[in-house]
């Protein structure tokens, strides 16, 4: 069986133009999740010149029908719109859209075959779907009259263009760093990723954890936390709060510190039977602030989140100093502060400088992201000339509407401010 349709070849090459090979084997190892696989293998083969001669990427997921198989393909080859991705916002389940994730292949490799089993009424079936580069825009279909006894899916790549070097040092990473929220969230699936027989360790990627328990006593609600700060990006993913029943997630939704420039990278796994019964669905067109804000009708739920906010603030303090003392370097690196040469600039106007940068980019690190050196400059020298002013409480008005300051930050802050130097 042959299947054509409208867009081009180049047409979905263009629309899937920002992915690279790691977004493209990351989204093969999704397709194995989304059909309910617990293991994924991930097996290759260098050859002397180290670039990979082969490379297969099998799934014990539920398989590919071939009775819906133009259901799986011809959605997304209908038009360029339908070929974008998007995966749902509130929960983690079926994260790929209608699988085009297999179509990014040509990022990496110019054919790629699935040879898949699936089960229905009648028993097992066996099929293989073949598709090329030149082609994307259309697939062969074969059944198999022999199938296996067990579900899931084989995709072999051939004709490649990754080496062993690239895959180890740069694949292998962002992989670990796009599951290692999934795995911990499904802890209790035992879900694994494997490398040529070698199981991927997702705790590289953890800087700290911590479980400890949240208590509700007026009706007896317990809700088990698991908080986990990662050491780098979750990509797409972010930071989030996954609301958990018995293991199952119910939603998920981020957090108050998510986006604040600062890579503060973390999960909240909160599991209660609280959520059994919760109605998040009307909650899910509004934004972080509303959906917390809805929630004080709940005083469980209120309870909840002005506790863990308490404790992600507390969590994120520390690491905001470290990365503070960094961004000092960096500044002194680049040449950003002024050029001091008294023994009085020195000793009383740099350090006080010094600190101010420091409270301002712990309490709001994105005054400092995304400014080029000359810019930094600017800023860096208007604050030199605030500490030389006698201007200290516009200062801090100014500053106070700027940014939200809580009142132990607006308390040191004054301190720093202090009399002109």
């Amino acid at each position: 069986m042959s299947e054509k349709v409208n867009i081009t070849s180049k047409g979905i090459q263009r629309v899937l133009k920002n992915y690279n090979e790691k977004q493209a084997i990351a989204e093969y190892i999704w397709n194995g999740f989304d059909a309910n696989a617990d293991t994924i293998h991930i097996d290759y083969v260098s050859n002397e010149l180290g670039w990979l001669d082969s490379l297969q990427i099998a799934d014990n997921g539920y398989g590919i029908n071939f009775e819906k198989l133009q259901q799986k393909f011809d959605p997304f080859f209908e038009s360029e719109k339908a070929v974008q991705i998007a995966a749902p916002k509130h929960t983690s389940k079926m994260h790929g859209r209608n699988g085009v994730g297999r179509l990014t292949f040509f990022t990496f490799a110019h054919n790629a075959s699935w040879n898949t089993t699936y089960q229905d009424d009648k028993g097992f079936h066996q099929g293989v779907i073949q598709i090329n580069t030149g082609r994307l825009n259309s697939y062969e279909a074969f059944e198999q009259p022999h199938a296996a006894k067990t579900t899931g899916t084989v995709v072999t790549f051939t004709n490649l263009r990754i080496g062993e070097l690239d895959f180890k040092q740069t694949v292998i990473p962002f992989l670990v760093q796009e599951f290692c929220w999934f795995i911990e969230l499904n802890r209790h699936q035992k879900l694994q990723v494997l490398v040529n027989g070698n199981a991927l360790d997702f705790s590289a990627n953890v800087k700290s954890m911590e479980e400890f328990e949240l208590y509700y006593a007026d009706t007896a609600f317990r809700f088990k936390i698991k908080y986990v700060h990662w050491k780098e990006s979750l990509h797409k993913e972010l930071s989030k709060y996954y609301f958990l029943a018995g293991g199952e997630e119910i939603y998920k939704d981020y957090t108050t510190l998510n986006k604040k420039s600062d890579d503060y990278f973390h999960s909240v796994y909160i599991d209660s039977d609280f959520f059994r019964d919760f109605d998040f669905k009307s909650f899910e067109n509004e934004e972080q602030v509303a959906l917390f804000g809805s929630a004080k009708s709940s005083p469980e739920y209120r309870f909840l989140i002005k506790e863990l906010n308490d404790y992600l603030k507390n969590k994120r303090k520390p690491f905001l100093r470290e990365y503070a003392d960094r961004l000092i370097e960096s500044l002194e690196q680049d040449g950003i502060f002024p050029n001091y040469t008294t023994a009085h600039e020195k000793e009383l106007v740099k350090p006080k400088l010094i600190r101010l940068i420091k409270i301002l980019y712990e309490v709001e690190p994105k005054l400092f992201s995304s400014l080029n050196i000359d810019q930094k400059k600017m800023v860096i020298r208007l604050f030199d000339l605030m500490l030389k002013t006698n201007e200290k409480e516009g200062i801090f008005n100014l500053l106070s509407e700027i940014i939200s300051l809580e009142e132990e930050d607006c308390q040191e802050l004054k301190e720093a401010l202090g009399p002109p130097v």
